[in-house]
């Protein structure tokens, strides 16, 4: 049986990589993409309906046209690589929401939202194509996706422990399965979502420099949420750092600014 598990996961490790657009990385792909657009799409559909929706026009208008001048960097961007058919299942949105929160996400498919909060953060266009292109590089680097197929990966592991311990006693069993399971938040989800928030802010710049507007506003704009938020010990965070942040941005510069045009 300890066997037949560990063939399992190395099946799953052999035959379920994909390529993350812009860096290259390879990533553990064990969800079908119709099956996170179908997830997402209920949850942004029933986000929508409770949302109070902002009725700032000016801030609306800004909203959509940062959004739109992103999209089409990624449009133009992926028809140039001979690879339009990956955006098949983006259909673009851009909603601004009343609330205090200071936030933004986009969707697997497309589906932005922009909470009012974050404005006085963001202060210009550039600074909410910082926030924008992040967000929208999490989407178009399926890390919804990797997300749920490491905790897929992660169960099997653990199903694959308790059968390495199924001949020890039950107290035995039990640490084992309380010890896997603190090392595998804090040595593998953790980490890697540490690794999805380096590589948006990575993609995000290359986007926003592609849409006109100048990556070299980004480390501001994270020094300005950086002094409004609480610091938590990157070892138990999904979030890298402050410092370690600002710090991969400037060393990613360089790379975005090859594409920046005013």
């Amino acid at each position: 049986m300890k066997r037949i598990i560990a063939i399992l996961l190395i099946s799953v490790l052999m035959f379920a990589c994909k390529t993350v657009p812009f860096t290259g990385r390879k990533q553990l792909s064990l969800i079908s993409n119709q099956t996170v657009l179908t997830l997402s799409l209920q949850q942004y559909n029933d986000f929508i309906h409770s949302a109070q929706l902002s009725n700032d026009a000016n801030a609306k208008a800004m909203v959509t046209r940062v959004g739109q001048r992103l999209a089409a960097a990624v449009s133009t961007y992926y028809r140039s690589n001979g690879k339009s058919a990956e955006l098949k299942n983006f259909s673009w949105e851009f909603n601004l929401v009343n609330s205090t929160q200071v936030n933004a996400f986009c969707m697997p498919g497309g589906k932005i939202v922009v909470y009012t909060g974050i404005l006085q953060y963001t202060q210009t266009e550039d600074g909410l194509a910082v926030v924008l292109g992040h967000e929208i590089a999490h989407a178009l680097a399926q890390h919804a996706n990797e997300r749920l197929s490491q905790q897929v990966a992660v169960q099997l592991g653990g199903i694959g422990l308790d059968v390495a311990l199924s001949n020890k006693s039950q107290e035995t069993r039990n640490l084992g399965a309380a010890v896997f399971g603190l090392g595998a938040q804090v040595g593998v989800l953790l980490p890697f979502s540490r690794k999805h928030e380096l590589e948006a802010d990575r993609i995000g710049l290359i986007l926003m420099a592609m849409a006109g507007y100048n990556p070299q506003t980004a480390p501001a704009f994270w020094q300005r949420m950086a002094a409004n938020g609480t610091k938590t010990p990157e070892f138990f965070s999904t979030h890298p750092s402050d410092a370690n942040r600002i710090k991969q941005l400037q060393s990613c510069m360089p790379e975005a600014l090859r594409y920046y045009k005013k």
